[in-house]
């Protein structure tokens, strides 16, 4: 739901307006880090500062011009991981290190140092086929893959690390001020490094600036893949200045296409693919990040000529990838492969598998913001059965409430919500209603009352509740990253404290960007404060899966224990996978936002978030019929199937376009219920083994080149290729055949074809074309 924006704002008005969102030009410390490169100053790593303890290796790296040291520590993990980290030596105190993602602390292999000289250090596992070889000067650590150099770290010399200083008003005069910040005013402001500016906002930065970065280069690599949630293609895209992907979770309504803006989540984490050999990279951090991604065709030339012939030199291709963060520490995971499914086994061993769904679950939704009252629910849920359509779950979004304020019900709408319940138990189905981040500032309302006493909302610098305007107008925020905030909103969900729920309902989580109107970006300030007396800056991007972490808490609390929950998100971070389903937010009722809904959902499938979809037919506008048909067809052929609409839209249920789209719709969600052993099985693998139930055709094809770019198709499982028709009055689809020794059966048709080739495929409006692999 969640026509975001300012209230002022139109739902009408699919427009991004860049004056509310920022470019990476806007944004303070990319134009620091920017301006600090073209310097070249470098790190050198002290390696007579090397100590190895139990679990990691420690070194000293220093700036060549400050002086000032960083210590580093690399981990050797089971299952070939390594992991980096890089923080002050003696920060003035603490920076943030990401707590809750990682499942456990991981299960470290002893490194041993196994040659090097004075000028370097090898460590490598007990196998010895996977070495860290760290060069001293400049600073350089490079991973060997049976002895092939896969990444380099730094080798561009891009590690850059802003100290915290002393607030401004405690520094020392400016006589005994360093060089670096005795800086004009205007170049101080210009680099935002004590207060930042963005149209209205001001963000004073108590601790100055703090922010990390470090680049990556990627040998023999030219296809990477991940750092969701971009409206992009599935293939990472070269980036240039000011044009980063960025990580930054916002609340976008009828977000652009083809853009790297940030928008509802964000998994630091990518992933980089060639033949014989894949490689991830995941950088924990849940602070404003933005990467830029280069890659250097290989290419061939002559040398200089030498004797009778010329000798020719073939420089392998190269990809480097640039990480920048606003602050926290440099914590990095590199996960040596070196195949698909190893990669994600081993990003699934640090940051846990997909949860295993209720049955219900995986079947098709139906949803509107907002279906009016009881009566509405109840003819709805007739038409489907009045028109044969088979559906699991109806959906209540924010109307359902009694002004805003969740976990209640609106009494004259929805005066027996039980007795509604029960209506779809009877039928086997179930519902799931909206409970959203904000809480309606009103001391009558129980929920605000009791946080309110009990100070569990975010607070402002000066240590007042955070405020800000959503849905019910003035608002509180929950601080779901203190774990008492967590057990007590969990225990909202029991059915003696949430009035009139059942075990039937089941809970969506919504606008926990955190959305704020009328906030920088329609977002929280940073320099909010939470648990720990952290700012809101450092972890930003985490928010909205703590949310998601509680609320699956209390449905497994309200059922003892015997039921699996099932829990929608639209903000998430790296292991939200292990609470629930995500998806793509505010789509548009238009052609281009069903076709990107493919790659969005390859990405988030190989970053661990199997559970993922795009809604039906477009959140914002109306669709013509043949376009809501084509979604439907390709909505079944994904994870999380659920047709929703914006309020000011056309209704649509499945029966309102005419007898002939009526029996197409009612063809393909039965489709989706014919194949429901097909997809439990899928999620049951997903859930124990890793492997994601929608998959790039590269992951099932790895040794396949031409499966490397194609992003308009995809396999579930191993055995379904599926090629949605994405075209208005297609007639014909051209479908890749991958690989060279299979055989492809129409699973309609029966007919066949060799593999390793493309065919033209006839379609019309009832074709929609998923051949099976033999």
């Amino acid at each position: 739901m969640d026509a975001a924006g300012k209230e002022e704002i139109s739902v009408e008005d699919e427009a991004v307006d860049k004056n509310v969102f920022r470019d990476c030009t806007k944004i303070a410390f990319y134009r620091r880090q920017k301006q600090q490169l073209i310097k070249k100053s470098t790190y050198q790593a002290v390696l007579d500062s090397i100590t190895t303890g139990q679990d990691s290796t420690r070194f000293q790296i220093v700036h060549e011009a400050t002086k000032i040291p960083l210590m580093a520590e690399i981990y050797g993990i089971e299952r070939n991981i390594f992991r980096l980290k890089i923080n002050e030596e003696m920060p003035l105190k603490p920076r943030y290190e990401v707590p809750d993602v990682l499942t456990s602390k991981p299960s470290t292999v002893r490194l041993i140092s196994c040659s090097g000289d004075s000028g370097n250090v090898v460590l490598a596992d007990e196998k010895g086929d996977l070495k860290c070889h760290i060069t001293a000067k400049p600073f350089k650590v490079d991973l060997v893959s049976e002895e092939e150099v896969v990444m380099s770290i730094n080798s561009l010399g891009q590690l850059y690390f802003e100290h915290l200083q002393v607030p401004q008003k405690q520094r020392a005069t400016k006589e005994n001020e360093s060089a670096s910040v005795d800086t004009a005013k205007e170049n101080e402001d210009d680099l935002g490094l004590w207060e930042e500016k963005f149209g209205n906002f001001v963000d004073v930065k108590a601790n100055g600036p703090a922010s990390i970065g470090l680049d990556f280069s990627l040998h023999g690599f030219e296809h990477l893949y991940g750092i969701p949630q971009h409206a992009e293609s599935h293939q990472l895209k070269n980036t240039s200045d000011g044009d980063a992907y960025r990580l930054y979770n916002l609340d976008v309504y009828g977000y652009k296409i083809h853009d790297k803006m940030g928008i509802y989540g964000s998994i630091p984490y990518l992933l980089a693919h060639k033949l014989g050999k894949t490689v991830g990279i995941f950088w924990l951090n849940a602070s404003e990040t933005l990467v830029e991604i280069n890659t250097e065709p290989a290419v061939e030339y002559t040398l200089t000529q030498v004797g009778p012939a010329a000798a020719k030199q073939k420089v392998r291709c190269r990809t480097d990838v640039h990480w920048m963060s606003e602050s926290g520490i440099i914590d990095v995971f590199l996960l040596a492969g070196p195949t698909p499914s190893d990669v994600f086994r081993q990003y699934s061993q640090l940051t846990g598998t997909q949860a295993m769904p209720p049955l219900f679950s995986l079947g098709y939704h139906q949803c509107r913001w907002n279906y009016e009252d009881e009566q509405d629910v109840k003819a709805v849920d007739a038409g489907f059965d009045e028109h044969d359509i088979p559906y699991d779950v109806m959906w209540l979004d924010i109307e359902h409430t009694e002004g805003k304020r969740y976990f209640t019900w609106d009494k004259k709408r929805f005066p027996n919500p039980k007795r509604m319940q029960e209506l779809l138990r009877s039928k086997k189905r179930k519902l799931v209603v909206i409970s959203d981040p904000h809480i309606k500032t009103d001391p009558d309302y129980s929920v605000y009352a009791k946080a309110k006493e009990q100070g569990f909302f975010v607070k402002t610098r000066e240590g007042a509740d955070f405020e800000g305007i959503c849905w019910p107008g003035l608002s509180s925020y929950l601080d779901f990253t203190n774990p008492k905030v967590r057990e007590w909103y969990a225990g909202l969900f029991a059915f003696s404290a949430y009035q009139g729920s059942t075990d039937v309902l089941f809970i969506w989580n919504d606008m926990n960007e955190p959305s704020v109107f009328r906030g920088p970006e329609q977002t929280m300030q940073k320099n909010a404060v939470h648990h720990g007396n952290w700012e809101h800056r450092e972890l930003h991007n985490i928010y909205g899966f703590y949310q998601q972490m509680a609320t699956a808490e209390g449905l497994i609390q309200r059922s003892k224990g015997k039921e699996r929950p099932f829990v929608l998100t639209r903000s998430f971070f790296a292991g939200s996978q292990k609470y629930g389903a995500v998806w793509t937010g505010d789509n548009t009722a238009d052609w281009s936002y069903l076709r990107i809904s493919i790659p969005m959902l390859l990405t988030l499938s190989i970053t661990g978030i199997s559970f993922c979809g795009a809604d039906v037919g477009g959140f914002i506008g109306n669709p013509e019929a043949e376009l809501l048909v084509r979604w439907y067809q390709a909505g079944a052929y994904q994870p999380f199937f659920r047709g929703h609409a914006t309020m000011n839209t056309k209704r649509r249920e499945p029966w309102l376009f005419g007898e002939e789209h009526t029996q197409l719709i009612r063809e393909a969600i039965r489709e989706r219920y014919t194949l429901l052993p097909y997809w439990y099985s899928l999620f049951y693998h997903a859930h124990v083994a890793s492997q994601p139930v929608m998959r790039p055709l590269w992951v099932e094809f790895p040794d396949d080149l031409q499966t490397f770019g194609v992003e308009d198709e995809y396999m579930l499982g191993s055995a379904l290729l599926v090629h949605p028709v994405t075209e208005p009055k297609a007639t014909e689809v051209d479908v890749f055949l991958p690989g060279s020794d299979e055989v492809w059966y129409d699973s309609k048709t029966f007919a066949h074809w060799e593999g390793g080739r493309t065919v033209k495929i006839p379609v019309a409006l009832d074709t929609h074309w998923e051949p099976v692999g033999a």
